[in-house]
């Protein structure tokens, strides 16, 4: 038995990019950094970031784009793909990333005037559902980046 599982929880570091494939699916990327935490030899305590790359499909994919901005939190469950391509110059590219699964929508952050109503577009629901959506098969000459 093989088993190909992500499970991450941490803070997007930049907006979500929504794009459509020819064949008219929705696909969003970003970025997710997660933190760890250490001691050193002399028993400093030390932070080490991670950096994610996501790709969330379909319904998901324009959720993400709705509700997420840089430095929303966001737990993602997925796998890992690592996919290659050749660049502009011949060079061949490789880049692993995180294909979601389920997302779960982190807590909204409140800060200085939490209090004030947000514009019309930038409302959301204090708790947002989960996302469990059917996800299909995904073919490589699918993703439009």
């Amino acid at each position: 038995m093989n088993l190909n599982k992500v499970f991450i929880f941490g803070n997007l570091t930049r907006d979500p990019e929504l794009r459509q494939t020819p064949g008219g699916q929705s696909v969003c990327s970003f970025g997710v950094a997660t933190n760890s935490f250490f001691s050193d030899k002399s028993g400093q305590r030390q932070q080490k970031t991670e950096f994610h790359n996501v790709v969330v499909w379909g319904r998901q994919a324009e959720v993400a784009n709705q509700f997420l901005r840089k430095g929303s939190s966001v737990l993602i469950e997925g796998r890992l793909q690592t996919r290659s391509w050749q660049d502009k110059q011949g060079v061949q590219r490789k880049t692993t990333e995180i294909v979601t699964e389920r997302m779960q929508l982190g807590p909204r952050t409140g800060g200085a005037g939490a209090s004030a109503p947000a514009p019309e577009e930038d409302r959301r629901e204090e708790e947002l559902p989960e996302i469990n959506l059917e996800e299909t098969e995904i073919k490589p000459e699918d993703i439009p980046f």
